[in-house]
């Protein structure tokens, strides 16, 4: 009986052994997840900020008749629009041939001039936009030893943006280590790319750039009256 009773207590303090044994380094191993915003952390920087800031200054002339010449146009075509609206009201639902053509001559005007503003408003906003992206790319050049600095010192393992991420406690958001990691590698750069500079490095003179990230918005095309005319 005695011998039983041991049996019983063996039995019975098996689990809290094995509960005190180290688990086999496979299972001790867990996966570290983090997301972070790649976009906003370039954009946060220290040398984007700075940059924006200057931008403002140099770039002072471009931005100032950018916005003045956008007030313009926005208020050209407005008219242009009301007008042909007006037309097409007085027109009423059965226009006669003549007054459908005439429809047609202005929608096809307002059409071209709204066309003809977004045109002016990108060449004059051609140059902020080209220094835009060449701060851009000067940080984006040390994204890559960014990510893995934030990577290592967090003990990360999988690095997702967040966009990709379901859902995720905001201690995973890696966004702020890497905008203080980009801070130290790029802490400044430069707002004036070098003559005939395109995205990417490229040197390409006479070359047209190709709109910048975030570019102020261009004069809206203009919204078709409820009885456009259907053709001439």
């Amino acid at each position: 009986m005695k011998n039983a009773l041991l049996a019983s207590v063996a039995l019975a303090t098996a689990p809290l052994a094995l509960a005190g044994m180290a688990a086999p380094a496979a299972a001790q191993s867990k996966l570290g997840i983090a997301v972070v915003n790649v976009d906003a952390a370039i954009g946060q920087s220290a040398a984007a900020q700075t940059a924006t800031q200057q931008m403002q200054t140099t770039y002072k002339t471009n931005v100032d008749n950018f916005n003045a010449r956008q007030t313009a146009l926005q208020a050209e075509l407005k008219q242009k629009q009301d007008a042909l609206e007006a037309a097409a009201r007085a027109a009423g639902e059965q226009p006669t041939a003549q007054q459908q053509q005439a429809l047609q001559t202005q929608y096809d005007e307002l059409q071209r001039r709204a066309q003809e503003a977004q045109a002016e408003l990108q060449q004059i906003q051609q140059p902020l936009q080209l220094a835009r992206a060449y701060v851009i790319e000067q940080i984006a050049a040390k994204l890559e030893d960014g990510l893995k600095n934030v990577m290592t010192k967090n003990n990360v393992d999988l690095l997702l943006k967040e966009g990709a991420a379901e859902a995720y406690q905001p201690s995973v958001n890696l966004t702020n280590a890497l905008v203080t990691e980009l801070n130290t590698l790029v802490p400044s750069v430069g707002i004036v790319p070098p003559e005939g500079w395109r995205p990417g490095g490229q040197q390409q003179q006479g070359a047209q750039a190709p709109a910048a990230a975030a570019p102020a918005p261009a004069a809206p095309a203009p919204a078709a009256p409820a009885n456009r005319p259907s053709g001439r």
